[in-house]
């Protein structure tokens, strides 16, 4: 097979995450990297051992060089998607883009027919469709053992710390900055629902959502404007100080510690930690993430539900939650006519025949290699990078799931749910995913 190379757009957590899979699959090579923020470009650099004339400062820089490699995978913020998406799709490199695709339906599209006309392969990261308890679902439904699917409700547990980090401190805690929470974080649940579903189409949705606790009139009383300065801190569930500097003391240097000190170092001695230690406190003191969860500038939906109608008449009830234990392990539930599915992503489908009456657990047959470090999300990003690799090698598209076409069609999906929120109505859509009708 021959080896895929690839240029990163943007050295954070998702763009690090796709990359390490260059160290456990010799075919795949990270030979460039574009990112504006210093620390995280060294790092990236260092780490897959990058030439000095392929390190840039910004995607542009790079754009401008002959094509270099077979890949792009833009993993920026939301609202910088679009462009840089569409200049590497006109100079004819394969995409691996981070979702959501566009903050716009006019974005989306634009990117699916750059990817059509150059003929280069996109796949977005709906990672959730490369998960195995979302794939044996699929087949499961496929396979008919439940008889005819009536009705999906589907839960995504964002996580009480977890929305707090990335939703009221974080890049995406503000619609203006980068785009809606159901947009941010769930468009991965709307596409799934899709994937199941895929056989027909929505033609109505509703939805309802609010922000709520993470405002200043919830600020409890002697409470700080910065969780180092804060006399209660110690009785807050959403204390920075808990979520950060207390994890990078013990050496715990992941996600989300990673995020405030924008990448870090293999520590190598207890003087590395002693300064990553004080780097967090600094940041704590100066930067968003120390900033007390009732003074942001946050105005993202804490929870939403989204009730899908398809059109031969089956229902669907999507939720997301901000303040749960568990952090993003959906839970599903699908009822049949002949059965009925039940999931937690952390577990088996469980299988329930109305004949038999016999519960039975079914476990997925795809599993990481041993040693892999690809653990994000359940191992479904070491799935997605392996499908991609694979369809740029044999040039079989059909290993890639979340394509242009389907991408699309759970994006628009998204917007009519947002445009159902913001409008108070029931939004009619064609069969191509696009409002047709103002019916209250």
């Amino acid at each position: 097979m021959k080896k895929v190379t690839a240029i990163v757009i943007g050295a954070g957590n998702r763009g690090n995450n796709y990359a390490i899979y260059s160290k456990e699959c010799p075919d795949f090579e990270i030979i460039g990297v574009a990112e504006p923020r210093e620390r995280p470009r060294n790092l990236f650099k260092k780490f897959y051992e990058i030439p000095d004339d392929m390190v840039f400062k910004d995607w542009r820089e790079a754009i401008k060089l002959k094509k270099c490699s077979d890949v792009a995978i833009i993993t920026m913020q939301d609202r910088l998607h679009k462009e840089a998406a569409v200049a590497f799709a006109n100079q004819k490199y394969n995409l691996l883009l981070e979702k959501p695709m566009g903050v716009s339906a006019s974005e989306c599209e634009e990117i699916v027919s750059a990817c059509k006309e150059n003929d280069v392969i996109l796949a977005v990261c709906h990672v959730l469709r490369y998960a195995p308890q979302a794939r044996k679902i699929k087949e499961l439904i496929a396979s008919g053992v439940i008889g005819d699917v009536m009705n999906i409700q589907h839960i995504e547990p964002v996580g009480y710390w977890h929305y707090a980090h990335s939703y009221v401190r974080g890049n995406w805690r503000n619609e203006a900055l980068s785009s809606s929470s159901l947009l941010a974080k769930s468009c991965h649940d709307i596409d799934l629902i899709n994937y199941w579903m895929s056989h027909t189409y929505v033609d109505k949705v509703t939805s309802f959502g609010s922000l709520s606790h993470f405002k200043k009139e919830n600020k409890p009383e002697g409470a700080g404007s910065r969780c180092v300065d804060c006399s209660i801190e110690d009785k807050c569930p959403y204390s920075a100080k808990a979520l950060y500097l207390e994890r990078a003391k013990q050496g715990n240097l992941g996600w989300p510690v990673s995020v405030v000190t924008e990448g870090y170092e293999n520590v190598e001695s207890t003087k590395d930690l002693e300064d990553i230690v004080k780097d967090v406190q600094q940041k704590l003191e100066t930067g968003p993430y120390g900033r007390c969860v009732y003074d942001c500038d946050n105005d993202v939906m804490s929870q939403q539900v989204v009730n899908l109608q398809f059109k031969e008449g089956q229902t669907c009830s999507f939720t997301m939650v901000a303040c749960t234990q568990k952090i993003c392990v959906r839970s599903t539930k699908i009822f049949g006519s002949m059965g009925q599915l039940t999931c937690d992503f952390d577990g088996p489908v469980y299988h329930f025949d109305f004949n038999t009456k016999i519960t039975t657990p079914l476990y997925a047959e795809e599993y990481l290699p041993s040693g892999s470090k690809m653990t994000g999300h359940d191992g479904a990003d070491y799935h997605l990078i392996k499908a991609f690799v694979e369809a740029i090698q044999t040039g079989d598209r059909s290993k890639i799931l979340s394509g242009p076409d389907e991408t699309l069609s759970s994006h628009l999906l998204v917007f009519a749910a947002e445009l159902a929120r913001k409008e108070n109505r029931v939004v009619n859509l064609d069969q191509n995913g696009r409002p047709i009708s103002n019916v209250h």
